[in-house]
């Protein structure tokens, strides 16, 4: 039994992205003075953000998975970046460090957080849950690969002072991003697409995938949102830094809200997979945006530091690299069997609960 097809597109997914709009051009007039507006114009971004994906999943449900969650990683990584260059451009605290901390948030919410609370839910729900190991190993494999090049790589070459990569490596290492990004997509999506599909035992109402109508409807909304967000937040970044400083935080904290942001939904997203014993979708989700994120932000703050002859520093520190290593041998080892309890969500909401102390109280 089928649900109505026009339940895609519900009335506050279009009113989110105009309000939106109107927020950002409210804000770039007046500019933003007072904390109430702050708040105000925060509460209209969020609900940009939860738009944004919303139309993401949309577009996603038409043309079935793996795409659906490649799609919905790709807008979620897109909001991201657009954070972290509006951030870049107001300049202010710590602003070379922005797009690592961002990323290194993201990496951390992503497999701990957001993987933790589904392998938590699922083996709270069904006792044991099932998984393709081979689709989650692979991906796995392309995350470390691509977070020890572009987080940990750069405290240890020479040729620049700091943990920095010189134009030329990071030129390249944003290159090597983007090419085995694609490469994984092929496989994803073509070569070994059985491997990141799960078997689908949701019982009750099923949605009816959107008509090509509505799938429009829903790519032309997302794009009026992400133009909200990018105004929205270009008019927030001095506010944001403000806050960071007033309240004593660590520079990382910036970040921290950055990723937090942009993941909330997608994590909402895999929570609500994981609720219909779809796990596996759920970890598309997880692992896939903690990907991309990697492979697409770098590319793009890279070039945005080219752009905008602004210093981009990379390298973790190295309490960010003890849990950076301690996440990837954590998950290598839970995605190895294709099989999960409370127990492997337990692990990485503790690892999770402590990159968030660290964050706050280095």
């Amino acid at each position: 039994m089928t649900e109505a097809t026009h339940a895609a597109l519900p009335r506050w997914s279009w009113i989110a992205p105009l309000l939106g709009v109107a927020g950002a051009a409210a804000a770039l007039g007046l500019g933003i003075h007072g904390g109430l507006l702050a708040v105000v114009i925060l509460a209209v971004l969020i609900g940009a953000v939860l738009a944004c994906v919303h139309h993401a999943e949309t577009i996603a449900h038409r043309i079935g998975e793996p795409y659906g969650a490649l799609v919905l990683a790709i807008a979620v990584t897109i909001v991201e970046v657009s954070l972290i260059v509006t951030l870049m451009l107001a300049g202010g605290h710590d602003a070379e460090t922005l797009a690592r901390d961002s990323v290194f948030a993201a990496f951390m919410i992503a497999t701990t957080g957001i993987t933790g609370a589904c392998l938590l839910v699922s083996g709270i729900r069904f006792g044991e849950a099932n998984f393709q190991a081979r689709g989650a190993s692979a991906t796995l494999s392309v995350l470390a690969t691509l977070a020890v090049l572009t987080l940990v790589l750069p405290n240890y070459t020479v040729i620049s002072v700091g943990p920095s990569f010189s134009p030329a490596q990071l030129t390249f290492v944003a290159v090597v991003s983007l090419l085995l990004y694609m490469t994984f997509l092929f496989v994803q999506t073509v070569r070994h697409r059985g491997d990141f599909l799960g078997v689908d035992i949701e019982s009750g109402h099923v949605a009816a995938p959107p008509t090509n109508r509505e799938a429009l409807q829903a790519a032309g909304l997302l794009l009026v949102g992400l133009v909200a967000v990018v105004t929205l937040a270009k008019s927030l970044a001095p506010t944001l830094d403000r806050l960071v400083g007033d309240f004593g935080a660590p520079p990382a904290a910036a970040g921290v809200v950055i990723a937090a942001l942009v993941m909330l939904p997608e994590g909402l997203s895999a929570l609500r997979a994981t609720r219909a014993n779809r796990l596996q979708i759920a970890l598309n989700l997880a692992l896939g945006s903690a990907l991309a994120t990697i492979s697409l932000t770098i590319p793009g703050v890279a070039l945005a530091s080219f752009l905008l002859h602004e210093p981009l520093v990379l390298g973790i520190g190295p309490e960010e690299i003890v849990l950076l290593m301690l996440t990837l041998l954590i998950s290598a080892i839970t995605l190895v069997t294709g099989r999960a309890t409370i127990l492997q969500g337990a692990v990485h909401l503790t690892i999770f609960a402590v990159f968030l102390l660290l964050a706050v109280i280095p």
